[in-house]
């Protein structure tokens, strides 16, 4: 059976347990690296395994599944019989091809939220469309791991905290601002731009004209003139 999670360990073949404890990794087993789903699940699926994770910052990350030798060999030799029939490969393309109409299609909705959620007057409806461009190429791509990609959150939320995000970036001097290693401190700042992104989001909702000094007419300026 599966022990639990494990952290990496001081050297390649050692792992950490939560409690802090060093073991070192049974021998004749061998680390199976992320990136093969199919091949993690099987693994997993077949006996004893050590899974290894690390936390940076909010986001956890597989670094591999430890696992007897001769069993992943096995399973590898399994797949690449499976993958090597006419059948997989049409299965891969109907896969795909599949994948790529959702992400359209999640593009597309997500565009549009983006666009319900700036709510802008009709004199800057140009304007809206054109952020929502800017805000969806940069957060709805898969692997992205930004808020547009979380499933915890109904896309009218995922909208207004990449919007808000982005304008942190593109309209405030958040990048280059130096926060004080104070716990807390970085969500104050990010708060307080937030709140001055609203209140410029305000302006054009009110139908306010737009001055070309406007920080977002600025950014949206510069995202126009970037390369697709």
């Amino acid at each position: 059976m599966a022990a639990s999670t494990f952290l990496p360990g001081p050297s390649p073949e050692t792992v950490t347990t939560s409690s802090g404890e060093t073991l070192r990794v049974p021998a004749g087993w061998e680390l199976v690296p992320p990136g093969d789903a199919a091949l993690t699940r099987r693994v997993k699926a077949a006996g004893d395994h050590w899974p290894v994770q690390e936390k940076v910052g909010r986001r956890l990350f597989s670094r591999g599944v430890w696992a007897p030798r001769d069993t992943i060999r096995r399973i590898q030799a399994d797949l690449a019989a499976e993958r090597s029939t006419e059948a997989h490969t049409r299965r891969r393309a109907s896969d795909a091809r599949r994948r790529a109409g959702r992400q359209a299609e999640y593009v597309e909705d997500f565009a549009a939220a983006v666009v319900e959620f700036l709510a802008f007057h009709g004199r800057h409806a140009e304007i809206a469309r054109r952020i929502a461009e800017a805000v969806t190429a940069h957060a709805t791509p898969v692997g992205s791991g930004t808020v547009a990609r979380t499933q915890r959150l109904p896309i009218e939320r995922r909208a207004e905290a990449a919007v808000i995000a982005w304008m942190r970036h593109q309209t405030t001097a958040y990048d280059s601002m130096r926060i004080a290693r104070v716990r807390g401190q970085r969500r104050e700042v990010r708060r307080m731009l937030a709140q001055r992104s609203r209140e410029l989001l305000g302006r054009y909702r009110s139908g306010e004209p737009a001055e070309a000094a406007c920080p977002l007419a600025r950014a949206v300026s510069h995202a126009d003139a970037r390369p697709a």
